[in-house]
């Protein structure tokens, strides 16, 4: 690490935030104003996770394009984190919703486009039966009652560094020292022992996975196909397809959380590269950012949840609730899967995220900075660090945490927006040569205002501080 002034970077940081506050009166005067009625001044706190003096307000959002309440436009590669994948507001979506509204928005009752959105999920994504949720946090969260419920183990098995959501059993840490499975500090309100039900193992460590799935007691190994929310670890060549016989020798099921992996390519990274899980849950862009989320399954699994539910008790299963599978879901779900995810659209966007990934990785080549990016589809992570992370503790012991917020702050300046809990930059059907060319611009601006330093170390920071 390169010695840099910390009185330099300091005052880059002051000019970036005052520069902020001095552009942006409008969400300033909303800041303050709504922290009358939400608590830390947001309808979910998660909002205020931004590196801005106060939470950017917006007015209008379209294509790939976000206009805030002080009337300044921004090429948005944060992308709602995944949820606006396809792009804000997709004409055919937007149409579809205008429709089913004048008809209906939830009876409990399956809508007549029913089974042919059905019939668009098995195609897309390759399994054959599906059920639905409002989001990805939920979908995971019946997938393990359905796994515990079919297999009678007790045990969940995820990655270190994981992220499903807002699902108590997998908010949890390993202990790099022992391996043992650790309560999550952070969360609030535990109160239930889930580290005694929940094993954590590195990513791309095949003995650790083996040594934990060889008890015979885990239901599932519930895991995304690159961990994609503790900065972007992409599996080494040859990963999965030992991890899936894993778990195919030892009895557990394979649950393939897709939620920020469909930016791989059609039909998401399972699909593309034949991993074959047992379950697969895909929610946020699934039906082009409204609240949804599938799970889907094979036939095999259906024939043995159909068993377990029909030898329970009548009663709550505890899977499911009342809005899940609602009109409007549907209809927004079943345009998404005619109309956004499409060969046409992927092509555009693994076209134009290699333009990205090209013009940034020369770049920062150029500087000589140890920095490096890595890319999944048409998602990619700027991470300060020599060479892609192996795992989660190869991000904790490099990433520069003071850095990684003043890029964001200094590209958000300038009209470029990030997603703000990691450098992530997404590639939508409707971003631009012009938006990428944007971006360059800015992050040529930036490597010039460090002077080809890249800054204090710094601690990494959570992906999510809810």
């Amino acid at each position: 690490m390169t010695d840099f002034a910390t009185e330099t970077f300091q005052a880059i940081q002051h000019t970036e935030r005052e520069r902020f506050i001095a552009s942006h009166p409008q969400s300033m005067a909303l800041a303050r104003s709504a922290q009358q009625h939400y608590l830390f001044g947001v309808p979910l706190h998660w909002m205020r996770d931004w590196p801005s003096p106060a939470t950017l307000f917006v007015a209008h959002a379209q294509g790939a394009s976000l206009t805030c309440a002080d009337g300044v436009r921004y090429a948005d590669f944060c992308l709602g984190d995944t949820g606006a994948m396809f792009g804000h507001s997709p004409a055919p979506l937007a149409q579809a919703i205008a429709r089913q509204a004048e008809r209906g928005l939830t009876c409990m009752l399956p809508a007549t486009n029913a089974a042919a959105a059905g019939e668009l999920l098995a195609n897309t994504f390759g399994l054959p039966m599906w059920q639905m949720a409002l989001s990805a946090s939920d979908a995971n969260r019946f997938v393990l009652r359905w796994a515990r419920a079919i297999t009678g183990r007790p045990q969940l098995l995820v990655f270190d560094g994981c992220y499903h959501g807002a699902v108590d059993d997998t908010l949890v840490d390993m202990d790099p020292m022992t391996g043992h499975t650790l309560p999550r500090s952070s969360v609030l309100g535990q109160v239930h022992n889930h580290a005694a039900f929940t094993r954590v193992v590195p990513f791309n460590d095949l003995d650790a996975l083996e040594a934990a799935l060889k008890q015979g007691d885990v239901a599932c190994l519930l895991a995304e196909p690159a961990l994609t929310n503790f900065g972007l670890v992409p599996p080494e060549p040859g990963y999965w397809e030992q991890a899936r016989a894993l778990c195919h020798q030892h009895g557990a099921l394979f649950v393939c959380d897709e939620t920020h992996t469909i930016s791989t390519a059609l039909g998401g990274y399972a699909r593309a590269h034949g991993l074959e899980p047992d379950f697969m849950v895909v929610g946020k862009a699934v039906a082009g950012g409204l609240p949804c989320a599938v799970y889907g399954f094979t036939q095999a699994m259906a024939e043995r949840m159909a068993q377990a539910k029909n030898a329970a008790p009548e009663g709550h299963s505890g899977i499911g609730t009342t809005l899940a599978g609602n009109a409007l879901t549907l209809a927004a779900l079943q345009a998404s899967l005619e109309h956004l995810h499409t060969a046409a659209n992927y092509a555009h966007m693994l076209g134009l995220a290699t333009v990205l990934e090209k013009g940034l990785s020369e770049r920062i080549a150029a500087a000589g900075q140890p920095w490096t990016v890595t890319r999944l589809g048409a998602r990619m992570e700027l991470q300060f660090m020599p060479k892609t992370p192996r795992n989660a503790q190869d991000v904790r012991d490099h990433a520069q945490g003071e850095l990684e917020e003043l890029t964001h702050l200094y590209m958000l300046n300038r009209g470029v927006l990030l997603t703000p809990f990691h450098s992530m930059m997404l590639v939508s059907p409707a971003t631009t040569l012009g938006d990428v060319a944007r971006l360059l611009s800015v992050f040529d601006d930036l490597l010039a205002a460090l002077r080809a330093h890249p800054g204090p170390q710094a601690p990494a920071r959570a992906s999510r501080s809810s």
